[in-house]
């Protein structure tokens, strides 16, 4: 635990049993509340800190274990073993019961004392297309989706998706590729949608490969804008 951002695992009640949450909280102790969801590699030590980070910024910030239902609390690293897991652990995740999550997530966030002011979510890869399903079926003020894949898949939603958004994706991610970016710019007019050129994905992840500093900067700069000016 930080002496600036006071943080904790705390549970939440998910269909009679608890659901793992790491909580960040901001040095006043209140503010706005961001729910952060991770990649395919669990509320890992990277994601800790971007909750730590956001913290700092001054929100109250909530990273529920996604994969909770079938490995609790794991943490995997970004190649290997440790990559072929966390793809076993996606295939394995019910859709329906990842957005149930996602949205159950928002509503235990909402509902601590510590947040005052809006709401919002922000996600990376797996967790970006969370941010985009906790847009569209929750009243969310803002909404911040990192390379998220899967959002292309699921535009039936999108007129559904009334707050901000940001959407950031990198030009060289074989993930998403430009068509599939172009379809979500088309479906989501009122969102911003930025593609950084010599960014691959999991650009803003400094303990990948692909970590690229000037991308990262610019989509985080870019995210605090949007969440400040719409949370606060």
């Amino acid at each position: 635990m930080s002496q600036t951002v006071p943080t904790q695992w705390i549970d939440l009640p998910r269909d009679g049993r608890s659901q793992a949450a790491y909580l960040a909280l901001p040095p006043a102790g209140r503010g706005p509340g961001l729910v952060l969801f991770q990649e395919i590699f669990g509320v890992n030590a990277h994601i800790r800190a971007v909750a730590e980070h956001y913290a700092l910024a001054g929100y109250v910030v909530l990273a529920p274990d996604v994969f909770w239902r079938q490995a609790p609390r794991v943490e995997l690293g970004y190649d290997g073993d440790d990559l072929q897991r966390a793809r076993a652990l996606l295939a394995r995740a019910d859709p329906a019961q990842l957005t149930q999550d996602a949205v159950a997530a928002v509503q235990a966030l909402r509902g601590r004392a510590e947040v005052v002011g809006g709401m919002g979510v922000l996600g990376y890869c797996l967790g970006g297309r969370l941010a985009y399903l906790a847009a569209a079926h929750t009243e969310v003020d803002a909404a911040v989706a990192y390379y998220g894949g899967g959002i292309q898949d699921r535009l039936d939603l999108a007129e559904r998706v009334r707050c901000p958004m940001l959407l950031h994706y990198g030009q060289r991610d074989a993930h998403i590729p430009l068509e599939a970016v172009q379809r979500v710019r088309q479906a989501l007019p009122q969102a911003q949608v930025h593609v950084y050129a010599e960014a691959d994905h999991g650009f803003n992840c400094w303990a990948r490969a692909t970590y690229h500093p000037p991308s990262a900067a610019l989509a985080l700069a870019r995210s605090l804008t949007l969440l400040a000016t719409t949370l606060f």
